[in-house]
Formats: C-alpha cells, sequence, structure tokens
C-alpha cells in the first residue's frame, strides 16, 4: 500500500478492486513535475523510487517512516550519482532525499548489493527507460534469486536483460503494457509451512508451485525438508506436513533466502539439536538488527542463543511465555508467532507491526490453528 500510495502521489493512475490492480505508466517518468513520495516503513519503495523518480523531469522528494529513515541507503546513493542523477540525502546517506530529475543517459554503473539486492533490482527496473540502457557491475551481492526474479519478470514485459556472471546488460527500451499475475509471496508463506513443521499437521499454499522464481520456496524445499519435513511441490501449490519431531539441519547457509532466516530461529528450539544459521550478515540492516532481535526474543523465552557477525545459533530446549520486543519488524512478530503455536502466552509490544506486509496475519494465523482444532 506505501508503494502504491507513493505512485499515486507522483501522478501515476493507480487502481484496485478486490483482486486487481491497474496502473498506467509513464516511459519519461512521473506524471507529476513536483511531488513527495512517502514510503512509510516499505525498504522496497524507498528503494525502488528513487531510481524511477530520476528518469522524469522534476524536483521529488522521497521520505519516509523514522524506521526507514534511519536504514542506510549508501549503495544506491552512490549508484545514482555515478549516472549523474542529482541526489541531496537530508544526512549522510539516509533518507529524506531530494531528487532533481532530468532523465538517465545510462552507461555503465557500479554496484554493491552486499547488504540489499534491492539496489541492484531498482538500477535494473530503471534501466530500460534510460536513454543507453545500463551496464551493470555487481560488486558483491546478496538474495541472489531476488534478482533474478526481477530480471525474468522485466523480460514478460518486454525487457532485453541479460546476465553473464557479475555483469548485467539491459538494452533500452520500452516496457510494454500486459496482464500479470503476481503469485503468493514466499516468505509471508514460511510462517505457515513452519506452523505444520512444529505441530505435524499439513498447510498448503495455493499458487505458489514449481514454476515459481521465488527463493524464498527453499525454506520449505530444502530447509523443512533437511528437517524431517514431508514437502511436495506441484505446479500451482506447495504442501507441507511436519514431522513426530523436528530435525536438527545443523548448519544452514542462508544468504540468499535471509528473509526466512527468522523463521528457522523462531523453529529451531523445536529441533532434535542445535541449528546454526549462517552467511546472514546483511539482516542487521533490516528493519531492525534480525540477528540481535531474534536472539533477545528468544532469549526472553528461555532459549540459549549464540550469535555473532553473521550468524546465530539456536540450542534447543523448553520456550516459556514472554513479552516479545518487535522492534517494529513485522517479520519478528510474524516468525515468532509461529514459536507461540506450541508455546502458550507469547505476546507482543506492537503486534500491529504486521500491518506493513500483512494486516491480517494474526487473525489468518488464529484462522489456521482453530481449523486444525475443528479437524
Amino acid at each position: 500500500m506505501a508503494f502504491a500510495g507513493a505512485l499515486a502521489a507522483l501522478g501515476f493512475a493507480v487502481q484496485r478492486d478486490e483482486e486487481v490492480w491497474s496502473i498506467t505508466g509513464s516511459p519519461s517518468g512521473p506524471p507529476a513535475g513536483t511531488a513527495t513520495a512517502w514510503c512509510h516503513d516499505a525498504g522496497t519503495a524507498a528503494r525502488f523510487l528513487p531510481a524511477l523518480v530520476a528518469l522524469g523531469s522534476g524536483e521529488f522528494s522521497i521520505d519516509a517512516s523514522e524506521q526507514m529513515r534511519a536504514r542506510p541507503m549508501g549503495a544506491l546513493l552512490r549508484a545514482l550519482r555515478a549516472l549523474d542523477v542529482r541526489v541531496e540525502p537530508a544526512a549522510g546517506d539516509r533518507l529524506p532525499w531530494r531528487i532533481a530529475a532530468d532523465g538517465v543517459a545510462g552507461g555503465p554503473v557500479q554496484v554493491d548489493a552486499g547488504t540489499s539486492s534491492q539496489y541492484l533490482s531498482a538500477l535494473c527496473l530503471m534501466a530500460p527507460a534510460t536513454k543507453n540502457g545500463l551496464a551493470i557491475e555487481v560488486l558483491d551481492e546478496v538474495s541472489v534469486p531476488y534478482v533474478e526474479l526481477t530480471l525474468a519478470m522485466m523480460r514478460e514485459f518486454g525487457a532485453v536483460a541479460t546476465r553473464d556472471g557479475s555483469r548485467i546488460v539491459v538494452e533500452p527500451g520500452t516496457y510494454r503494457a500486459r496482464n500479470y499475475v503476481v503469485e503468493p509471496d514466499a516468505s509471508t508463506a514460511s510462517y505457515f509451512f513452519a506452523a505444520a513443521a512444529v505441530t505435524g499437521r499439513t498447510v498448503t499454499v495455493l499458487g505458489l508451485g514449481r514454476r515459481s522464481l521465488q527463493g524464498d520456496l527453499r525454506f520449505a524445499t530444502e530447509v523443512l525438508t533437511a528437517m524431517g519435513c514431508q514437502v511436495t511441490v506441484d505446479d500451482d501449490r506447495t504442501t507441507v506436513t511436519g514431522p513426530a519431531q523436528l530435525h536438527s539441519p545443523g548448519d544452514v547457509v542462508m544468504r540468499d533466502i535471509s528473509d526466512t532466516m527468522m523463521t528457522l530461529a523462531a523453529i529451531a528450539p523445536y529441533a532434535d539439536g542445535p541449528v546454526r544459521i549462517t552467511d546472514v550478515g546483511n539482516v542487521r540492516f533490516k528493519e531492525s538488527d534480525r540477528i540481535d532481535a531474534m536472539a533477545t526474543a528468544l532469549g526472553a523465552c528461555g532459549i540459549i542463543i549464540h550469535a555473532g557477525p553473521d550468524w546465530l545459533e539456536i540450542i534447543p530446549g523448553v520456550p516459556h511465555a514472554a513479552l516479545v520486543q518487535t522492534r517494529a519488524d513485522h517479520r519478528i512478530a510474524m516468525s515468532m508467532s509461529v514459536l507461540g503455536i506450541r508455546t502458550p502466552g507469547i505476546r507482543f509490544d506492537d503486534p500491529d507491526c504486521v500491518r506493513k506486509t500483512f494486516p491480517g496475519f494474526h487473525q489468518s494465523f488464529a484462522e489456521l490453528q482453530q481449523a486444525w482444532q475443528r479437524a
């Protein structure tokens, strides 16, 4: 909703009914000559919109909540300035940004996507509307499947984009309007798959199947499979059935699926051995420091945690009721809700933080448990 609101403020026609969004694009950038795009807590909006408004002509402001203002944006700032986009942050590299837009010529550019793949996706998405296209050299990268998903979607809208290792080339051109079906979010689905894992029950998510390019589906197909779950992936759905006892997957490298790191951490106390999550240093720069946030939340529930700069180890135990400090981070609240299925009394200081991505999460999670009780 934050993204849609920002697009409307930039002059794009945005219409929505119950199941369909219709957006009228503008190849020359935002129709508005001057506007403020308010991103709320949405990191995706805050990273994609500067690249979009740079394509236009006029004076634009990108601003967001205090939480989003605190998050670093240096990699995108450096890349845009290398493309001669005039960007003036309020302080350092942080929002709010003022952008004096006059189109983008394009050409070669470097980007460090070692803390967020969204910096790279933002450049890819803007590239067809630049005069000369972009030749992007990727210096570092996390969450690679998200970038592959971005490129695949761009091609479906007519973009010419190729990748060879750390080099991505996007030709200049025009996106073609089309109908596009948006899959369910695999990151959010992880909480429901995890609920099945810790209860021995079955969950099926429709619309998320073997044709999906979302990397976070690997949480089910690889991580939960290694923990003893039965996972079936069909063309249009994925089904997870939990075991009588969750097994430890040992060391799990989650660099490319780090949005599900918290989900694994939340179910790890119920495994039959320690679980060590590695190569997730980038999650310290998300909505919260997610390594510290999960260590604190699980520790409050009596679970022994060891942590380092880019890793987290959870020792199995019996959690107890506690108040969880969400740090206004939707994924902390949703992941710890999974732990709460088997640990009555888990409470949240800010349960409404889930509104960022899933306003009805708590109701949907409760309905799932009620359905299991009736079965």
